[in-house]
This record gives C-alpha cells, structure tokens and sequence, in this order.
C-alpha cells in the first residue's frame, strides 16, 4: 500500500475493495481521514461505505485551531486559544506557562509546555497552536452518531494512565455535564457521522473543557465496546440495512487495564 498521503492511497485501497467484495472501510488514524471522506463516494459507487464523516467535517477536526473555532462558537467549552502569531504579539493573552502542539498533529506527536515568553524556540517546523494549560481528570468520550446524524450514544471514560496518547487504564463514568456537552460537540459538527470521540480536562478553575477531536473510533474504544456501547456492532447494522441498535444504555464503572507481554521464539 502507498502512503495515504501519497498518489494513488485511494485507488489502491479501491482495487483491495473490488476484488475481495468488502462493505466497509474503517479508518483508524487521523492522517487517512481526508484521502478517504474526499473518496467515499468512489467507493459508495462500489458498493463499500467509508466510515468517516464528510470532508468539510474532518477539515474542522484536522486543524486543531480551526477545531477550537467551530467547538466555541457552539457553546462547546473549549481552553483559550492561539496560533504562534497571534501569541507572540501578545504574550500576555493567555498567561503562562502555555500548552503547545501541532495545529495538524496526531498521537501525541510534538506536545511541550513553555513557562515563559523566553523558553518559546525561535521558530517551529510546523505551524501550532498554543492553549492555556489545564490541569486535572481527562476523560475520553465516544460517541455514536447515526445516518441521519442524530446523537444515540455518549460513553465517557476517566482516563486513568496513558502512554504515547494512548489510555492504558480507563474507567466507564456517567456524567450528566460530559452528556451535554456531547450534544454540543454533535450539534457543532453536523456533517459528522458514525465513531467519534473527543477528549476533555476537568479543570478545577475553568471547569470541563474540550481540547480535542478525532472523527474515527478511539484507541479506548474496546474499554466502551466492553461495558455495552457497542459501536462496532452498529455499524455493521446499518451496513445491513437493520434497524439501528444504538442506545445510551451503557455499563458506568467498568475497568479496563492494558499491558505488556514478551513473547519469545526460538
């Protein structure tokens, strides 16, 4: 397979789709999305859905300040934030220290924290967008928004320890503040469709606040798929033609811990 970046990632994985008869595409990193929501009527054509919201929504959610933008003109509670520019001619705009990534980052790639106007480098090899720093609980919230676009399930989940982005252990928590604000993150992002999640610090100062968007299925889903949201089995539904399944009838309080095994051979 090409790159998804590189000519011919859709007309390769197109090829894949017609000789094995496959229904459905999943994605499941964020630098495929757009390469599949520009194609997915190529492969409608063919008979496959493309799970992945339309183009104009996962161009919202693939520039993270554009992502702030949206969300906050929503009513979506959002950290304050700027691009490089505008923090650099007002250093005092969002106080210090300052939270830092990439505007098209993905996997926790090029996050930093500066303290101070002088620990900001000279320049950056990429644009980004700075953010007040928030401290306290993160949670993950999957949601599941049906073809019509219509909310049908919202599963939070404390995440409790992380490594490289990723939730190692995670726990299912209702939340009646998460819940409204997923309804607001849906209503914001009417063109989404399917597995989305978001990510949110509980802020003792500010409060909940959504820091992050990612239109596919998170890499905590199972921990949501384990206590009863089972988005997986919903899509396969609606590939089917069944009647749509999805409820917010989900298991709070499940657990999921994740580790590491070596395996020798030899």
């Amino acid at each position: 397979m090409p790159r998804c970046d590189a000519p011919g990632f859709a007309e390769a994985v197109e090829a894949i789709v017609r000789e094995n008869g496959i229904r459905l595409v999943v994605p499941t990193i964020d630098t495929e999305l757009s390469a599949y929501a520009e194609a997915a009527g190529r492969f409608a054509a063919l008979g496959a859905r493309v799970h992945v919201s339309d183009p104009a929504t996962i161009a919202v959610v693939r520039d993270k300040h554009l992502t702030m933008q949206v969300l906050g003109a929503a009513g979506v509670p959002v950290p304050e934030t700027r691009t490089e520019a505008e923090l650099r001619a007002d250093p005092r705009s969002l106080g210090w220290p300052v939270f830092a990534k990439p505007a098209g980052g993905s996997a926790s790639r090029g996050l930093a924290v500066y303290a101070s106007p002088g620990d900001l480098p000279e320049s950056f090899p990429e644009p980004m967008i700075f953010q007040t720093r928030l401290s306290g609980p993160e949670y993950t919230v999957n949601i599941f928004l049906d073809q019509a676009g219509e909310l049908r399930c919202a599963i939070p989940h404390l995440r409790l320890q992380t490594r490289a982005g990723e939730v190692e252990k995670g726990r299912t928590e209702r939340r009646a503040d998460l819940a409204a604000i997923a309804r607001k993150v849906a209503a914001a992002l009417p063109g989404a469709r399917g597995v989305l999640c978001f990510q949110v610090i509980d802020d003792p100062r500010h409060g909940p606040r959504v820091f992050e968007v990612n239109a596919r299925f998170g890499g905590g889903y199972p921990l949501a798929h384990h206590a009863g949201a089972r988005f997986a089995d919903w899509l396969l539904d609606e590939i089917d033609g069944r009647p749509c399944r999805a409820h917010d009838g989900w298991r709070e309080g499940v657990t999921m811990l994740r580790y590491d095994d070596a395996v020798f051979l030899g």
